[in-house]
């Protein structure tokens, strides 16, 4: 009971950064449970996939403790201006659901938000030998 008093003080949830503050960073507060909970389930992904050598999805950009919830790191990351959702209105999509774009992004998050560092594309090599 002891060690879930002491985590409970330590978990900071939405209190910080405040809902306030990251209101700022969205157009409203819909869109931000939206961009917040996919950039968690990136977050989610990456960790999943990461006993599997597959890096499909990228990993938190801010510190993050070990027993730390992922939407507690995506807002941390919205907050900090690490990531900044875009609203796509002619984009094309693979079978996946992914946006293609005309000129390469630096990093595809998902279907409305970016970040700036290299983009790296897993490929199967059974799918490299197809096509």
């Amino acid at each position: 009971m002891e060690s879930y008093v002491a985590n409970a003080h330590n978990d900071q949830g939405i209190i910080n950064p405040s809902a306030d503050a990251l209101i700022k960073k969205a157009e409203s507060k819909y869109a931000l449970v939206i961009f917040g909970a996919r950039r968690a389930r990136q977050i989610n992904a990456y960790y999943s996939q990461l006993h599997e050598n597959l890096y499909d999805h990228v990993g938190p950009l801010v510190d993050s403790e070990p027993n730390e919830k992922s939407l507690s790191v995506a807002m941390r990351e919205i907050n900090e201006g690490l990531i900044e959702a875009r609203h796509v209105t002619d984009g094309k999509f693979d079978q996946n659901g992914t946006l293609i774009h005309d000129d390469e992004p630096s990093a595809f998050l998902g279907a409305d938000f970016y970040i700036d560092e290299p983009f790296v594309e897993y490929v199967d090599s059974e799918d490299a030998e197809q096509a």
